[in-house]
C-alpha cells in the first residue's frame, strides 16, 4: 500500500437482475416508488456521499431501459453483468481497475434494490471500516427467534444469539475483494462471504432496520410509505 497516495473510495452497483421474486412485471430496479424507480433512489443517496469518488452500474449486456430510468445519474455504466451477483460485481471492479483505481482502493458494494439506504448510514460504515484492516459491511443482530423447515414445518429452533442479517453496502479492498470473488464457489452470496471464504473476518457495523431489500411484492408498498414519509 502506498505511505503517500491518498486512498479512494468507489461505489458499484450490481444492477443485472430480471426480479423473479419481485412479480413486478420486469426488472424490479425498474420498478417505481414514490415518483422515480427504485434505482434511482438507490443512486441518489450514493450520490450524496461525498467521499465517493466514482459510482460504477453493472447492467446485463442485453439492458436498453438504464438511462430511461435513471436519467439524473452521471455516473460510470458497464453493460458486462452476469448470471450471479458475483460476476456482475466481479465486472464492475475490472471496470473501476480499467480506469485507474489500484487495488489498494475501498469499494463499496451496494443492492440496487435497497433503495431506502441513506447517505449518513453509508457514510457511517465508511468511519468504521477506513482503518479496518479488512472491511465490513452494514448488518442488524436478528431479533426474532429462528426456525428451520422441512416440507412446510418447523423442522428446529435455531439459536439467534449472534446472529445478524447481512445489508449492504459492504466495503473492502478493491484488490482482496476481486480475488475473493474470483475464487467464489456458488456457496457465495455477498462480498462478505466471498472474504469469509479467504479467511477473513469482515466488520459488522449496526445498519438500520429501513435499509431492506426490495425483495417480493409486499415489499414494494412498505418502501413506497417509507420513502413518502421522507419526502
Amino acid at each position: 500500500m502506498s505511505a503517500t497516495r491518498p486512498l479512494n473510495l468507489y461505489a458499484v452497483v450490481p444492477c443485472a437482475g430480471v426480479g423473479e421474486r419481485a412479480a413486478a412485471g420486469g426488472p424490479k430496479q425498474y420498478a417505481r416508488l414514490a415518483g422515480r424507480s427504485v434505482v434511482s433512489h438507490t443512486l441518489r443517496a450514493l450520490g450524496e456521499v461525498k467521499r465517493l469518488k466514482q459510482t460504477v452500474v453493472v447492467l446485463s449486456p442485453t439492458d436498453t431501459a438504464f438511462e430511461s430510468h435513471a436519467a439524473e445519474f452521471t455516473g460510470w455504466v458497464v453493460r458486462s453483468g452476469g448470471a450471479t451477483r458475483a460476476h456482475s460485481v466481479a465486472a464492475g471492479l475490472q471496470a473501476l481497475l480499467a480506469n485507474g483505481a489500484q487495488v489498494d482502493d475501498w469499494v463499496l458494494v451496494h443492492d440496487a434494490a435497497r433503495c431506502l439506504v441513506r447517505a449518513a448510514w453509508i457514510d457511517t460504515l465508511i468511519d468504521a471500516c477506513l482503518n479496518d484492516p479488512i472491511g465490513g459491511l452494514l448488518a442488524l443482530p436478528v431479533p426474532d427467534t429462528l426456525k428451520s423447515e422441512h416440507e412446510g414445518r418447523v423442522a428446529a429452533t435455531i439459536p439467534r444469539q449472534a446472529k445478524w442479517q447481512a445489508q449492504t453496502p459492504q466495503m473492502f479492498r478493491l484488490g482482496a475483494l476481486a480475488t475473493a470473488l474470483m475464487k467464489a464457489d456458488d456457496s457465495v452470496t455477498d462480498e462478505a462471504s466471498a472474504m469469509e471464504a479467504q479467511g477473513h473476518a469482515p466488520k459488522l457495523v449496526t445498519g438500520s432496520l429501513e435499509n431492506f431489500k426490495v425483495t417480493y411484492p409486499g415489499d414494494f408498498a412498505l418502501a413506497e410509505r417509507l420513502l413518502r414519509t421522507r419526502e
